[in-house]
């Protein structure tokens, strides 16, 4: 059978990178991209429809029109955003979840991918190494709806068999497209203004340490967990997932090795207490153990291709 695969929110940060990766992988006329605002991008490369994540109508609409048989549902209000709209950053987090697994308790479609993150720990969470099964306890809208769908995720597969799978994001760092509010977003503007003007300044202080991956691991990370057998796919409720660990004078000091005169100076802003109140590393071994995980970018990686890539972007 040939899968055809539905992606909600394609337009934001991981879905734009996610929908062309699964094209390659699956066909153009495969992969149907959506989002609440147009995407020129995915427009250009496959079928790309207008939807509204929080209506359970129109996403069976266009699941009904292409035969959809795997939902990736990225659609999200993010941490920073959430905090100032809260009642809305629930309800889009929430109900889009809902709407997607009644698909799948349906037998409407056959398998369902959402992600959670790091923002589901809390201050009380352990710092370092944080186990997959860990004090949970969030303090933002975002964290709290993350750690809810994260519930939500594993009673659907006990309660219903419904093949759901997740992946706890750490900070996402990616130079194709822009962040979306989040609270690691400052790990993506820092190369921007490394190259533009030099200098910046963060609003996340110093020694402020966070797990963090370069877009490229997460996109094979998300492949790699969707094509595992179902059998060795032990938690579902969301797999925690690392890589490497910095704060923002790492960072720094890494585009300081490209750029010797690159300056960093401090702000903190709201965004500080929610940095907080997550951990500053991640014990991921149980994606390593049941499908293999493992990342491939270091930091200097990292730095090496964001500055070669956004000189590259800014010359077009």
């Amino acid at each position: 059978m040939t899968e055809k695969i539905l992606i909600i929110g394609a337009g934001g940060q991981i879905g734009t990178e996610l929908t062309l990766a699964l094209r390659d992988i699956y066909g153009d006329t495969n992969v149907v991209a959506t989002d609440i605002r147009e995407s020129a991008v995915l427009a250009e490369s496959g079928p790309f429809e207008i939807l509204d994540a929080m209506s359970a109508d129109a996403i069976h609409r266009v699941v009904s029109k292409y035969k959809i048989t795997q939902v990736y549902l990225l659609a999200a209000m993010l941490s920073a955003t959430a905090e100032k709209n809260i009642e809305l950053g629930w309800r889009l987090n929430m109900k889009s979840l809902a709407n997607v697994l009644e698909l799948a308790r349906e037998k409407i479609i056959h398998k369902v991918y959402w992600p959670s993150s790091i923002a589901a720990f809390g201050p009380n969470t352990p710092k370092e190494g944080v186990d997959q099964y860990t004090i949970m306890d969030p303090n933002t809208v975002y964290g709290i709806s993350k750690l809810s769908g994260e519930l939500w995720c594993r009673y659907y597969h006990d309660r219903f068999g419904v093949d759901v799978r997740s992946l706890r994001y750490p900070g996402i760092i990616s130079w194709k497209s822009q962040p979306g509010g989040g609270t690691t977003d400052y790990a993506i503007h820092i190369y921007h203004e490394a190259l533009e003007n030099g200098a910046y300044e963060s609003f996340l202080d110093k020694g402020t340490r966070l797990p963090m991956m370069y877009m490229p691991d997460a996109i094979r990370a998300t492949l790699e967990l969707m094509e595992a057998p179902s059998d060795q796919i032990t938690i579902r409720s969301s797999y925690n997932l690392g890589a490497i660990s910095f704060a923002p004078e790492d960072i720094a000091a890494s585009i300081q090795k490209f750029i010797p005169n690159f300056e960093i100076s401090y702000n903190p802003d709201f965004r500080q207490a929610i940095a907080d109140s997550w951990p500053s590393s991640i014990d991921d071994s149980g994606a390593r153990e049941d499908w293999g995980w493992n990342h491939q970018f270091d930091l200097d990686d990292i730095t090496d291709d964001m500055l070669s890539n956004i000189r590259k972007m800014k010359r077009k």
